[in-house]
């Protein structure tokens, strides 16, 4: 029996509202932790365990983001600040942009690499930057955290990698989403870049949501083994913000589809929406005091055809599989709605150029260098040649010669294009 359901009958009695009013006491494939609300009031649309604590894994990087834009905001620091790679920075786990010992990047070129790109390195590298130390960097996750009213969330380090008492909820990363949209709307750009190009690279958003479906516009997501599958995503229609929390997917492609269903049922309800119970503010919810799932022989275990890991935090979806409803389908599925059924995924559109990203200061950055190898040339097969061709070949124009060389010399390699879906 799991945490989850051990616990069910206990919550029964209790009679917990809100987010417990949909909590699901069958078996843990189907205990995924989900919340819709509204950004402008915090009104909740749709709670689904909402209150039960969960490993953020790398949606912790809100909060890294969050504590960064503030101190940028009290002028302790400004964009243009120059944070220095070190030894211990240098040494975390995928994913990471693979930065060297002393290399300097700008607050502004980190927060784009680690919303986009979802660098470990990266986030410790504005860790001790901003907070000193990786522990003087956590009190400040966690004061903020305390500030803004996320009493379930605790945080050890600012990339969500495995750490026992790392937790969260989707309540609170629901109160850390909102307050991000409302406390920093110069921001806002940070949270919908689709791609980065650093050199001969481009790294897509591990957010699909990005460029699969209409008015996305943010935020972040993330896996470790314990949680399975998390993204925190707002989108926006008609002028109305919405933002939707789902924990502990099976797949990236099914934490895309999941998310996608519940902002296109937040975005059809309107006229229904007299029907249903309120739920109140998100503020308002219950929490619930447990343990959060370890959800790691689930999500990483021997069952699976290709098991993730730690080491790869994210796959990418196309490479995502799953049975039965929750694989899904990764290119497009059919939500039912009162009216009609709606496409609301689709394949990938690039939407925009990738944003460009680099080391070094913002007016003398540094020369990158370049990652994506050289595709090697060929040789090439020389047949004997006939003595007529010999003559053939003398007998080719000066001009054409020139031609020939100019055609070549035009061909460019084509830069390594990293897909990445998180």
């Amino acid at each position: 029996m799991t945490v989850l359901s051990s616990r069910c009958f206990r919550i029964a009695i209790l009679g917990f509202t809100a987010g417990l009013l949909s909590l699901g006491c069958a078996d843990r494939a189907q205990a995924e932790a989900q919340l819709l609300i509204e950004a402008s009031t915090g009104k909740v649309l749709h709670a689904e365990n909402a209150t039960y604590p969960w490993y953020p894994a790398s949606v912790t990087k809100l909060m890294t983001a969050y504590t960064t834009l503030r101190t940028v905001k009290e002028g302790r620091m400004s964009l243009n600040s120059l944070l220095t790679v070190s030894k211990n920075a240098a040494a975390q786990q995928p994913t990471k942009m693979g930065f060297k010992v002393g290399t300097s990047v700008t607050v502004d070129n980190a927060l784009k690499m680690l919303m986009v790109k979802s660098a470990n390195d990266v986030a410790v590298t504005i860790a001790e930057g901003v907070g000193g130390s990786l522990e003087g960097f956590a009190d400040l996750m966690n004061a903020n955290a305390r500030r803004l009213g996320m009493t379930q969330s605790n945080f050890v380090n600012p990339n969500g990698l495995p750490a026992e008492n790392h937790v969260s909820s989707a309540r609170d990363l629901a109160i850390l989403a909102r307050a991000l949209i409302r406390e920093f709307p110069e921001y806002d750009s940070y949270w919908h870049i689709s791609s980065i190009r650093y050199g001969s690279r481009v790294m897509r958003n591990y957010n699909s949501l990005i460029y699969r479906y209409p008015g996305a516009d943010g935020m972040k997501t993330g896996f470790i083994c314990a949680s399975g599958y998390n993204v925190v995503a707002s989108a926006t229609r008609n002028g109305r913000r919405l933002i939707a929390v789902v924990l502990g997917s099976w797949s990236g492609a099914v934490r895309a589809q999941k998310a996608a269903q519940l902002l296109e049922r937040g975005f059809n309800n309107g006229g229904l929406s007299w029907l249903t119970p309120s739920l109140g503010t998100v503020d308002a919810l219950a929490p619930i005091d447990a343990q959060p799932p370890n959800l790691r022989e689930e999500m990483c275990g021997g069952h699976r055809r290709k098991p993730p890991s730690e080491e790869n935090e994210e796959e990418p979806e196309e490479s995502t599989t799953a049975s039965g409803e929750q694989a899904g389908n990764a290119q497009a599925f059919m939500l039912s709605g009162a009216k009609a059924a709606k496409f609301v995924l689709g394949p990938p559109v690039e939407t925009a150029a990738p944003v460009v990203v680099f080391t070094g200061s913002a007016d003398k950055p540094d020369t990158v260098e370049q990652t994506a190898s050289a595709t090697p040339k060929k040789k090439k097969k020389v047949a004997a040649k006939s003595e007529g061709s010999k003559k053939a070949a003398k007998g080719k124009t000066e001009d054409s010669g020139k031609a020939t060389k100019t055609a070549k010399t035009a061909k460019t390699a084509k830069p390594k294009v990293i897909m990445t879906t998180q």
